[in-house]
């Protein structure tokens, strides 16, 4: 059984007590959320559960903790070789949203081999706590992968919607999530240039102008960062995922029109074996995507399930982060985008 919540009474050991007794032998896997989805409804201040079962497919969970001060690399590799010599078909990969980080943790999934798709949990727009449960009480600080094994078939992609502007730059000095300088001058001058007004409405404005961002040599796809916040005094950004020190940068913008468009291609592409099977659909979007687009959102999920049709059932999150491959097997982590898994026998 699946969970996406955005209650506080997620976190309680009780909620995971009265789920267990309504289905005893299921494994129990979810994460708190920023809203969540339904069919073609977005909620906040409630609990949504999809019940899934397969006629072939086995289903293996395997969870670890990751407190403060703990490499997350190493744990997340002894967490994957617990699923032993036989790679699962595809891996969900849920984590805490605030206390690991997403970027350290998606980099050590590609060493399985295999795609990987999921997300890190939220928590609203407080940004103060998130939690996941696995087969136990919610907790914080805890990953969670779900390995699919079997026949099953599996189709993901990732929708942006967003356009590059104005020169390619460099970041000169960063650490992690936080950015420093960008061609030697103060990184949140970039920021206070192009956006102007928009400029004393920071960090709020910058959901709308987030980062793209490529390796040194810019010979890899770009990946979004969204902008989460700002320090006046260190002229300084913070955003949702690291921004390597030496990496290529340009300001993205975009419209309504555009990322429901994008949403809508990438829906088409996938689309095909949903028409034909029950399937289920895994969506995982922005928290940032969410709150640009405002009360607009929901047409991009009533878009998706209109035409992915009756057989699929489409259930998900708003979160933290979206994981989610450029290529078959090598997974990023992704802000601002929607990823879509599609599942089915």
């Amino acid at each position: 059984m699946v969970v996406c919540a955005e209650h506080p009474f997620f976190t309680e050991a009780k909620c995971y007590e009265d789920l267990k007794s309504f289905f005893p032998n299921a494994d129990i896997v979810g994460c708190s959320s920023s809203g969540n989805i339904s069919g073609d409804l977005i909620s906040d201040r409630d609990i949504i559960l999809a019940a899934v079962s397969f006629s072939a497919t086995q289903v293996v969970v395997k969870s670890e903790q990751i407190e403060d001060g703990s490499d997350v690399g190493q744990i997340v590799q002894e967490l994957l070789g617990e699923f032993g010599q036989t790679k699962p078909k595809h891996l969900f990969a849920l984590s805490d949203g605030l206390s690991i980080s997403g970027s350290e943790f998606t980099k050590n999934l590609n060493t399985l081999g295999v795609p990987v798709t999921g997300g890190l949990a939220g928590d609203a727009d407080r940004f103060q706590s998130s939690w996941v449960m696995v087969n136990g009480p919610a907790k914080q600080h805890q990953i969670a992968l779900i390995g699919f094994f079997g026949e099953l078939k599996v189709s993901c992609g990732f929708a942006a919607g967003w356009r590059e502007f104005g020169p390619e730059r460099r970041v000169t000095r960063s650490e992690g999530n936080v950015v420093y300088e960008i061609d030697h001058r103060p990184a949140l001058e970039i920021y206070t240039k192009y956006l102007g007004e928009l400029s004393n409405e920071l960090p709020g404005s910058g959901l709308r102008f987030p980062l793209s961002v490529r390796d040194a040599t810019g010979s890899t796809k770009p990946y979004v960062r969204t902008l989460l916040g700002v320090n006046w005094e260190a002229m300084s950004l913070y955003f949702a995922g690291d921004v390597p020190q030496g990496s290529l940068c340009k300001l993205m913008k975009t419209d309504i029109d555009s990322l429901i468009d994008a949403s809508v291609k990438l829906t088409n592409e996938l689309r095909m074996d949903a028409l034909k099977q029950d399937s289920l659909c895994l969506v995982v979007s922005c928290v940032g995507r969410r709150l640009v687009m405002d009360q607009i959102a929901g047409e991009e999920i009533e878009a998706i399930g209109s035409i992915l049709g009756p057989k699929t059932t489409v259930f998900g999150f708003y979160s933290y982060g979206e994981i989610a491959p450029f290529e078959p097997a090598l997974c990023a982590l992704h802000n601002q985008t929607t990823m879509l898994t599609l599942l089915s026998e």
